[in-house]
């Protein structure tokens, strides 16, 4: 089967990409290092964690889309409506836009979706299974647990919302999620039912919480926290309409964290300083991307796709943005701000996006988020409408958001429905380029729209999907069907 259960235990920085990325679907890594020698100590195991770390940003399966987590996010927005592709470039993300790719089992998208969060789990299960007979403080050993927990339950809950159904609060949620592999394991697992990966999601999160409540501090943001945890823990319950404990673990994840002033806005996307950062990665000079890196498809690093694919921001959605908010600046909806940056020798078009623009435009590295304390406003914000009663809750959270971009922005008189989409409006803005709109829309049930904006129609294709279609649910790879003599089943085709 694809390789969740022995790529693993080459946790050492060195030799964990050597077995798990080139082939993700051989059975065994070439060379492994003892679990015995790795977790015999809690200095030793930090190894493995910071090995986990790396992994979300090097390239997999010698795939230039596929440049660890950042894969994921670019993907995720290609597939949405408020992310424009302005020209073919150099082909990158061109058969994801036009949603052929995820439904063609062959495709990349699929390979990496499906073995990279693999990766992650197993390595996190080798962490789990043996840690607490480590040699250190039980702080340490907490920490790197509570750590591994987290990015299981983070892996499993971004793999079943692409592989799975739509989940469905007092639903039935019996279809086929993710095979569920929680220790070494040789043979073939089928796959579980959403239900019971969800289960299992919250699960881990809990404990993790739990943990990390009696743990030693992370060094840095690169590293997950109880805030990551709850963090991950609002996503989740927003996902499952389980609004409440969304709008609590939401509120209590960004604790600590401040949102950007205007200035911050418009240089520090890219800046593992950003006071909102509550998960992310620093990228090290001596750890090159490359033209993987997330900053050589959008952005102002020269790279034939930045060049000759500027991304772009939805027209319609540009024109919901008020003249006084910050956030109207990341795009140049006419093409001729001089003073606009782009990639050297690159083309000028139209709601092109200055969101991501490095201070050294001539390195793809950059520093990149995974979770920032705006989207808990909005996650806090969005439950609150949902949750019925709140709604004077709802619109001070949102102020408390919309005031730091805008500093005409008044309090909302908005209520029920028209709060919410004011809710979901303000995410869209704020979030653009950042991973979140396709699982919004499947999360929210809601169609692909293209229409009326600035999508070209030869490079888009697909400008409508219905709510609900099977289009939603990614293919499993064709090479875990094979190797595992159809246990793991397929989905609808």
């Amino acid at each position: 089967m694809i390789n969740k259960t022995n790529c693993m235990v080459i946790l050492l920085t060195a030799l964990l990409f050597s077995g798990c990325k080139k082939d993700f679907l051989q059975k065994d890594p070439t060379s492994r290092i003892s679990p015995s020698t790795v977790f015999a100590t809690t200095k030793n195991a930090y190894a493995a964690i910071n090995g986990m770390h790396r992994m979300l940003y090097s390239q997999w399966y010698s795939n230039q889309e596929a440049g660890g987590q950042s894969g994921n996010m670019l993907y995720m927005e290609v597939l949405g409506e408020d992310m424009v592709m302005t020209g073919a470039a150099n082909g990158f993300f061109n058969v994801e836009y036009k949603w052929l790719a995820h439904r063609n089992v062959n495709e990349g998208i699929l390979s990496f979706n499906y073995g990279f969060y693999y990766a992650l789990i197993g390595n996190a299960n080798e962490i789990i299974s043996n840690i607490d007979a480590a040699v250190g403080p039980q702080e340490e050993k907490n920490f790197l647990k509570a750590q591994a927990l987290s990015y299981r339950a983070w892996s499993y809950y971004q793999m079943v919302q692409l592989f799975g159904k739509r989940y469905s609060k007092g639903g039935d949620n019996s279809s086929m999620g993710m095979s569920l592999i929680l220790q070494k394991t040789e043979g073939a697992v089928p796959r579980n039912t959403v239900e019971e990966v969800y289960t299992q999601i919250n699960k881990d999160l809990d404990e993790a919480i739990v943990l990390f409540g009696n743990a030693v501090p992370r060094p840095d943001i690169s590293h997950l926290n109880i805030n990551v945890a709850k963090g991950i823990k609002a996503r989740v319950a927003l996902t499952q309409q389980n609004y409440p404990v969304a709008a609590q673990m939401a509120k209590e994840a960004r604790t600590g964290f401040t949102l950007m002033t205007g200035n911050q806005y418009l240089t520090s996307f890219v800046n593992f300083g950003n006071p909102e950062w509550i998960w992310g990665i620093q990228h090290r000079e001596d750890q090159p991307t490359f033209f993987f890196s997330f900053y050589a498809f959008i952005g102002n690093y020269s790279s034939t796709n930045t060049r000759g694919n500027p991304k772009a921001i939805n027209s319609q959605l540009y024109n919901k943005i008020s003249k006084t908010d910050i956030r109207k600046k990341l795009w140049d909806p006419t093409a001729k701000e001089v003073d606009f940056p782009i990639a050297s020798g690159g083309v000028r078009k139209a709601y092109m996006t200055r969101k991501f623009t490095l201070p050294n435009p001539a390195n793809s590295n950059g520093d990149l988020m995974f979770m920032r304390a705006a989207e808990m406003y909005l996650i806090e914000a969005e439950a609150l409408v949902h949750i019925g009663g709140r709604d004077s809750d709802a619109r001070k959270v949102l102020f408390d958001l919309a005031i730091s971009r805008d500093p005409s922005y008044t309090l909302s008189s908005n209520s029920g429905a028209t709060l919410l989409d004011e809710v979901l409006t303000q995410r869209r803005i704020e979030l653009w380029g950042e991973g979140f709109r396709f699982y919004d829309l499947k999360r929210l049930n809601l169609a692909l729209d293209r229409n009326g904006a600035n999508h070209n129609t030869t490079l888009a294709v697909t400008f409508d999907v219905p709510a609900g279609d099977k289009q939603w649910e990614f293919l499993i790879p064709q090479g875990e069907i094979d190797r595992t003599l159809g246990v793991v089943k397929q989905n609808p085709m």
